[in-house]
């Protein structure tokens, strides 16, 4: 994925549009989680079968609202110049230390649902 050049696009887009006075941190957020609400929409009601055999249309719309939740996440990086790859290593190097493999007696733990 090429972040910069997906940026540019971003970023053009909106000033074209003159949207970059309505896109700040808050309302992109707040844009964030309509959009989050809307991919959780789209498997209200299914089963977990049905939910991992989605018709084409419900695949396209499945992509277009990750698409639209990448965006507002990557406008809130851009607004805060967060290098979203670096913040994405960053975390995963403390989910393993939070969720280690193993126990201080190197026993595998196996993590399951309470």
């Amino acid at each position: 994925m090429n972040m910069t050049k997906i940026q540019e696009i971003i970023k053009e887009f909106s000033k074209q549009r003159d949207w970059d006075k309505h896109h700040n941190p808050k309302n992109l957020a707040m844009a964030l989680s309509v959009e989050v609400s809307e991919l959780v929409e789209i498997f209200q009601w299914l089963d977990l079968e049905a939910s991992k055999n989605l018709d084409n249309h419900k695949q396209e719309h499945l992509k277009e609202e990750i698409a639209d939740i990448a965006i507002y996440l990557i406008r809130i990086c851009m607004a805060y110049d967060i290098n979203l790859e670096d913040a994405i290593y960053e975390k995963m190097e403390k989910n393993k230390k939070k969720y280690p493999l193993f126990d201080k007696d190197e026993n595998r733990i196996i993590y399951k649902k309470k």
